[in-house]
């Protein structure tokens, strides 16, 4: 590790702060460096929100989507995909389940599914919210601001839409029928209607360059997320980008320790992406910054057919079992897992409100 190096890490630790040319150097940078940037983000998620380690039971419920993204196994012209959908009342069954395990926050995800209405989805949000005191998070992708308004009405308390890129020129080329700035639009009618927000970017994506991603790291930093997810880019053998060199767990490290160095409040996940590549990811996704696990618990029946990459790891495990799996990969990080909902740091749930 160069001294110059050295200096960058010291300087982003301490402010919080970097310009682009430095953090592309640190996504950049050697094995050494890459060992004392990690450290430099475990020291500031210490300091900044401790060692709980909040745990997000994910049930996704459709896999039907309508949009034909270039990477997404979930794209709406994989045609040999088998689909499903779960009723509301089984969502609402398997989220009481989850609750009974003690996860404090569902996160309800699916593909961009014009099938399940925003009324449908909001009585699935207030059956949660009756049967339990737990948060409910949504990733469903874009919609009318009518809907995300009902769903918030509902109690939904957080709201998943990952940009994907900051580069509206990238973004055009790998989302064929998206538009970027629409989008960001959806993004900002969250806040407005004050869901805790999160976004987040893929690594690795096919003509990503680190200065691009230097550039996603700043993004996400201007928008003041209260959540953060980023993963590595996995080609699928069913896309047109079958083949492509995936995204590597190395600069995906990078990426998060710099982001929690840049974002030290925010809630960062160890993505489920990061452990398809590396069967330790969610252990190094930990120590290089992460505060957030997201097990998996939706119904056996379904998981194999939501395949938006390829190798997602324990897919067989039971919800108890995984549970057992998450706390004890918590423990070997030298963390604990934290209780209740575990809202975001940087608005109270009973007093968010919309963006200025």
């Amino acid at each position: 590790m160069t001294v110059e190096t050295h200096h960058l890490i010291e300087d982003l630790a301490r402010t919080g702060a970097a310009k682009r040319d430095a953090l592309a150097a640190l996504l950049g940078c050697d094995e050494a460096a890459a060992e004392a940037l990690f450290a430099a983000a475990d020291g500031v998620r210490a300091q900044a929100v401790g060692d709980e380690v909040h745990l997000r039971a994910l049930i996704e419920f459709s896999n039907h989507c309508r949009r034909d993204c270039l990477y997404c196994g979930l794209r709406r012209h994989h045609e040999e995909l088998p689909r499903y959908r779960m009723e509301p009342d089984e969502i609402v069954a398997c989220a009481i389940d989850a609750a009974d395990l003690g996860y404090g926050t569902v996160v309800l995800q699916s593909g961009e599914d014009a099938w399940y209405a925003a009324p449908m989805l909001a009585d699935a949000v207030r059956g949660i919210k009756a049967a339990r005191d737990i948060a409910v998070t949504l990733s469903i992708g874009e919609r009318p601001e009518e809907d995300y308004r009902l769903l918030r009405d509902a109690g939904a308390d957080r709201f998943l839409l990952r940009i994907e890129t900051s580069s509206p020129t990238l973004h055009q080329q790998l989302h064929p029928d998206s538009d970027w700035q629409e989008r960001l639009g959806c993004v900002g009618a969250l806040w407005r209607l004050g869901f805790q927000v999160g976004s987040g970017v893929q690594i690795g994506l096919p003509g990503q360059s680190l200065r691009m991603l230097a550039d996603d790291l700043l993004f996400l930093r201007s928008l003041k997320l209260d959540m953060i997810g980023v993963g590595p880019f996995i080609s699928h053998p069913a896309t047109p980008l079958a083949g492509t060199r995936s995204g590597t767990v190395g600069l995906t490290l990078r990426f998060l320790a710099c982001l929690r160095l840049l974002c030290p409040q925010a809630l960062i996940p160890a993505t489920t992406a990061l452990a398809a590549l590396d069967p330790d990811g969610w252990q190094r996704g930990l120590e290089a910054g992460a505060d957030v696990l997201m097990p998996n618990v939706t119904p056996m029946q379904y998981r194999r057919r939501y395949e938006i990459y390829p190798g997602k790891v324990w897919s067989d495990l039971e919800p108890v079992e995984f549970r057992r799996l998450v706390e004890d990969i918590v423990a070997r990080s030298g963390r604990r897992v934290a209780q209740g909902p575990g809202h975001s740091r940087l608005r109270q749930a009973a007093s968010v409100g919309p963006r200025e």
